[in-house]
């Protein structure tokens, strides 16, 4: 039986042997602007963490790239030591540049020092999932992902990581990666109105590995929004509320990872994913990615 909140929206879900709530937390927004430097509210964020154990949610995701360095000091700082329930899940494969940029950093030497910086930086002596980010700020890039891949792998035998992941990722290189070893989770962009997993999400779903959507509401055309805003009008809930309900209905290994800098915020989010749709309400949203 589960001994979370029951007011926390979707239940559960098995990454590995760790079961997290479906509805989690991304820290990428406590960082400064851009996500880059430390955030204008230093206390405000210590907030935001702590609120996220309170209500129950046993999932965060982070970087090391958010800062960067800033927001694994910040989960440090604020939660740790961390609760035998909690499990955070970070990922590598890009840095920073001076311009605010993400280039990709996927060469065994840039895997092996952004895993220790993750570790460092949490205050952890391994790291429960860790996510290899493919593609480039655009977008997935087909390619293959062997050797980076193998190069998590080899730290994970060293246990430095219990469990893998790939973000960022196209289905080829989603096959790709279970070939190599067991994966957990894939975190992709998707939502409402850019549908270009659907089949993967179903595959997955099959083979019990997570999928974990972010931008919720990111891409959407002026149409596509004002659909969105039709219904959330009609339920009496903001999009944000709307779209992260759709999601969990969507599939159930879907885990949400919506994040905020703000304690009111998080709240909202927290509620309003546990907004009641109707089958009536699931077709006409539908219809937006379609």
């Amino acid at each position: 039986m589960s001994t979370f909140p029951a007011s926390l929206p979707g239940g559960t879900w098995t990454l590995g042997d760790l079961t997290v709530t479906r509805f989690g937390y991304g820290a990428m927004q406590l960082a400064g602007p851009h996500v880059m430097g430390p955030p204008a509210d230093h206390d405000g964020a210590l907030a935001v963490l702590r609120e996220v154990v309170r209500l129950g949610i046993t999932h965060i995701d982070t970087a090391d790239v958010y800062g960067p360095r800033v927001t694994n000091r910040l989960i440090r700082e604020a939660l740790h030591p961390y609760s035998d329930s909690l499990h955070i899940v970070t990922k590598v494969g890009a840095v920073r540049d001076e311009q605010g940029g993400w280039p990709p950093a996927r060469e065994p030497e840039d895997l092996r020092r952004a895993v220790h910086r993750n570790l460092e930086d949490l205050g952890l002596e391994t790291l429960d999932v860790v996510n290899l980010r493919l593609g480039d700020a655009r977008g997935p890039r087909p390619g293959s992902l062997a050797e980076a891949l193998g190069t998590l792998v080899e730290l994970q035998q060293q246990g430095l990581i219990r469990h893998l992941g790939v973000s960022n990722a196209t289905a080829e290189q989603v096959a790709e990666a279970r070939s190599i070893a067991p994966i957990v989770c894939v975190q992709n962009m998707y939502n409402l109105a850019h549908r270009q997993d659907d089949e993967l999400i179903d595959e997955l779903a099959e083979q019990g590995i997570a999928y974990v959507p972010f931008f919720p509401l990111g891409g959407f055309t002026p149409l596509q929004s004002s659909a969105l805003m039709a219904v959330a009008s009609r339920l009496d809930a903001t999009p944000m509320s709307v779209a992260l309900a759709w999601l969990l209905r969507r599939s159930p290994n879907i885990l949400l990872i919506p994040g905020t800098s703000s304690v009111a915020h998080l709240r909202e989010n927290a509620a309003g994913a546990g907004l009641a749709l109707s089958d009536e309400d699931l077709a006409e949203l539908d219809k937006i990615g379609r």
